[in-house]
């Protein structure tokens, strides 16, 4: 299984930017899907989960900002992500679990600044 992930770039604080990361190769039955940042420095911390029957999971600190959805028949899972701040700046990498297996994307760099 690949995931290509795409939609990051530069916006400024208050901004918006959509986040899409899509699955191919060898798909049967994949379960969760989410996404993980990494800021400079710091450790890696989950953002956003949703299982495959669409129930969602948030870090407290984008609660009410980001929004995790999925397109289970394109095995596609979208992070749209409003009001931007400058602390949300990471690479942003996506995950998709398949039993037993967990797969990764390549990652896509999110600059928050004015």
């Amino acid at each position: 299984v690949q995931l290509q992930a795409s939609g990051g770039g530069l916006v400024q604080p208050g901004g918006s930017l959509r986040l899409s990361c899509a699955a191919s190769g060898s798909i049967f039955n994949i379960d969760t899907m989410g996404w993980y940042r990494q800021a400079p420095g710091k450790r890696r911390e989950l953002v956003a989960t949703i299982s495959s029957d669409g129930s969602t999971d948030y870090v407290d600190s984008v609660k009410g900002r980001f929004t995790i959805s999925r397109d289970n028949a394109k095995n596609t899972v979208f992070l749209q992500m409003n009001n931007l701040r400058p602390e949300d700046t990471a690479v942003y990498y996506c995950y998709a679990k398949q039993w037993p297996m967990t797969y990764w994307g390549q990652g896509t760099q999110v600059t928050v600044s004015s």
